[in-house]
């Protein structure tokens, strides 16, 4: 049947309080933009901005200080009062659209589809212009006008967005005062409950890939790159991470002659060297490079040179993180640490010089080697290292995440620790060891120690 033409001129007498429902419903709007722009307001202020408000003497921008001052709170009271304006807006578009979408005007523009487009039948149309303006009309109004629109305006106006509703939020504040202790509260024992370490694990994730892309637009800021990783991770890094290992510290014995100390001292090029009594274990002080330059002609009869040591030491575990380290040689005026094991035996030594490493990169001076990394770059896949290479230098060298050995269920952090957890014993020459997608080959060994080891990526 065809539908009737003056069916589709409805006039509506529409009464006083459709009228009051829409006044009502566009007031409500206006006051989801508010709130919601307030968000980004309070919450976008940098410390210049904050700087400028304080030096202000108004008392718009010193409300601004004191809700900054609790931010939980704040946030507290905009969220609940955005979630207590968008229900209402619900609520109200319901009666609105139950008093104008009368079944019988709902059925005539159902009837006028159907003619025209056909597919589905009347009520159909009319259960779906329904829905259409009831849902989605009114979630496109809310996102666009309460929260994308406003949001947009308070993050590009964000000091007088947030002056103009100070005075509002500070009386919210204050009236949902009992509802924001509970929510504050119990955000607290979620915090507790939950930790923040897998959060800061996933922001830091998040931040080196934000560093990655911004170097892929960038390729000449790939060491600055670095830089900010390394800042990002540091406090994440152990002394035994960074640390010399035992058996690479060149130390003195208090019993050796003046003659054999001199002859360490200059093959050694260090401004300090640690001095133990008969084993490393047995540490007595820090022997200062120049405290011996008024001594150097004092050798007929010999000078006794342990009386130079001092015996300021600072050891610290194997665990300590750097940037606790750090703190420590600021507050000892010290540039060298023992690294001690559980034990208490001495398992390696860590200067002023390896934390800074760690940020910048490499730092070269004139008693080190040209190359102190010492590797041999056979093709883009295989690699010779010495064993004493920290994994993480690995890594770097071969240009794979730095997570490529965690399968491994141990606590090494060189190569030949590595090759030790995954052979279980010393391994001997020639023996190959797989860790998909690497293979690892045993070149040389030593009574103590795995000293060359070729690394290949398996395709």
């Amino acid at each position: 049947m065809d539908p009737d033409p003056g069916s589709l001129l409805l006039i509506l007498i529409v009464p006083w309080s459709v009228w009051t429902a829409a006044a009502l419903l566009l007031l409500l709007l206006a006051c989801s933009a508010l709130i919601n722009g307030s968000e980004v307001a309070f919450f976008s202020l940098d410390s210049n901005q904050l700087k400028a408000i304080e030096a202000s003497g108004l008392a718009a921008e010193q409300r601004i200080l004191r809700l900054r001052e609790k931010p939980r709170r704040l946030l507290a009271t905009i969220l609940i009062t955005s979630n207590l304006v968008n229900i209402a807006i619900v609520i109200l578009s319901y009666y609105l659209f139950s008093i104008i979408l009368v079944p019988e005007v709902l059925h005539q523009w159902g009837l006028a589809l159907t003619g025209w487009i056909g597919g589905l039948d009347p009520y159909q149309w009319a259960s779906t212009i329904s829905f259409l303006i009831s849902v989605v009309g009114i979630t496109f109004l809310l996102v666009l006008f309460g929260e994308v629109v406003p949001k947009i305006y308070a993050n590009l106006n964000n000091v007088a967005f947030a002056r103009l509703m100070s005075a509002p939020v500070n009386l919210l504040m204050t009236f949902c005062a009992p509802l924001n202790t509970i929510i504050v509260r119990w955000g607290n024992v979620l915090e507790k409950k939950l930790g923040t370490e897998n959060v800061l694990g996933a922001n830091k994730v998040d931040i080196d890939k934000a560093i990655d892309l911004a170097v892929a637009r960038d390729k000449d800021s790939e060491v600055e790159a670095e830089m900010l990783k390394s800042i990002v991770n540091f406090n994440d890094v152990a002394v035994k991470q960074i640390m010399r290992s035992r058996l690479d510290i060149i130390a003195l014995d208090t019993a050796m002659t003046f003659d054999e100390m001199l002859a360490v001292v200059k093959e050694g090029g260090y401004s300090r060297l640690p001095v133990y009594d008969e084993q490393l274990d047995n540490i007595k002080g820090i022997l200062y490079i120049k405290d011996l330059i008024g001594y150097m002609d004092l050798t007929d009869p010999p000078y006794p040179w342990p009386d130079l040591v001092r015996k300021e030491v600072l050891y610290v575990p194997e665990a300590r993180k750097i940037n606790d380290l750090l703190k420590d040689f600021q507050r000892e005026h010290l540039h060298m640490a023992i690294v001690v094991d559980e034990y208490g035996g001495t398992s390696g030594l860590v200067t002023m010089e390896d934390v800074i490493e760690e940020v910048i990169g490499d730092i070269k001076d004139e008693f080190d080697e040209d190359q102190e990394l010492e590797y041999r770059r056979l093709s883009d896949s295989e690699y010779i290292f010495e064993g004493k290479t920290m994994l993480i230098d690995v890594c770097r060298v071969m240009n794979v995440d730095k997570d490529s050995f965690d399968a491994v269920d141990g606590d090494a952090d060189s190569l030949a620790g590595l090759i030790l957890d995954l052979n279980g014993r010393m391994p001997v020459v020639s023996q190959k060891l797989v860790l998909p997608p690497f293979s690892f080959t045993v070149l040389s060994v030593s009574p103590k120690r795995i000293e060359r080891i070729k690394v290949q990526i398996e395709s």
